[in-house]
């Protein structure tokens, strides 16, 4: 199997692609770590004032799918992830659901061996590896940023797409341009603090063109039992409620923050960062106006013991 290893920055139409393949191809992705190498595992909490941000989220690509028009559908299904042994999860000033409650930079590095991430004290993360961002060219010309997701997939943070997983994504161009990055050890739904256990490793995914369906934004599909984190020890949860959304999952964050620096005797940056990369958040109430519920599930197994 192939390996791709340049990188890019931006969703960019003209980017020329670094190989071409066939429908029903599979490839190989080295991928950097949302830093862009920024940060190692000797990295401190000041450099996370330093980062260069013109350099954050590079992504490995593009691939030239033949075949690939606009309109098309492709298919990425993923093949496997490998780990390279560590993590890191940072709370960047200014960056996050509560950068007005987090001022300081805070940065923890992980260990991980035998699928599991450990640093914070107490904490062991299943490994749960995911591409955080992963898409294809928009059909606009220019150098569009890859951070926030869009209707060509981008940093969509999806924790479910992990091996087997098969993505689907409109194409917008003649080869749809595919490429893929920010690849994260665990995260919880919604990455709360900002970062997830973000960590260089090896992507293999294969291809394939689709042309008896027609999307407008990503679709993706599960199966059995990839959508469901293990858990065998329950969870604790955290509601928030407000007449607006963003609120809510503020009030459900700061509420389990709160639990987690209790409970386990945890500074706030190290409760803010442990929600951030095992606790998922899930909007339980829309209909009932004027307020949204958001909950906070975070799943005991990941603390077995109390400090």
């Amino acid at each position: 199997m192939a390996t791709i290893h340049q990188r890019h920055l931006g969703w960019d139409n003209s980017v020329k692609p670094v190989a071409e393949i066939e429908s029903g191809a599979e490839l190989e992705f080295e991928v950097a770590d949302a830093s862009g190498g920024q940060l190692d595992e000797r990295s401190r909490a000041d450099a996370l004032t330093t980062l260069d941000f013109a350099k954050i989220n590079p992504v490995t690509g593009p691939v030239f799918v033949k075949g690939a028009k606009p309109g098309d559908v492709l298919g990425v299904e993923i093949l496997s992830l490998s780990l390279s042994g560590w993590g890191w999860t940072g709370i960047i000033p200014g960056f996050g659901l509560l950068a007005d409650e987090f001022p300081d930079p805070w940065l923890q590095i992980w260990k991980v061996q035998d699928n599991v991430a450990t640093g914070i004290p107490g904490a062991r993360i299943a490994a749960r590896p995911f591409p955080g961002t992963i898409g294809v060219a928009l059909a606009e010309p220019g150098v569009h940023s890859i951070v926030p997701p869009r209707q060509n997939g981008g940093n969509m943070d999806i924790k479910h797409l992990t091996r087997g997983a098969r993505l689907l994504l409109p194409v917008w161009v003649e080869g749809a341009l595919f490429s893929i990055g920010d690849t994260h050890v665990a995260q919880g739904d919604g990455e709360v603090c900002g970062t997830a256990i973000e960590s260089p490793m090896t992507v293999a995914l294969r291809f394939e063109i689709l042309r008896d369906r027609s999307i407008g934004e990503p679709e993706y599909t599960l199966p059995a039992g990839v959508s469901a984190s293990p858990n065998s020890g329950g969870y604790h949860v955290t509601t928030g409620f407000s007449e607006d959304l963003r609120e809510a999952a503020r009030k459900a964050t700061r509420a389990m923050i709160a639990f987690l620096a209790s409970r386990y005797e945890l500074s706030r940056p190290q409760a803010y960062a442990l929600a951030s990369v095992c606790v998922d958040l899930r909007i339980s109430e829309v209909v009932d106006v004027p307020n949204w519920l958001v909950s906070a599930f975070f799943p005991l197994f990941a603390m077995p013991r109390s400090r």
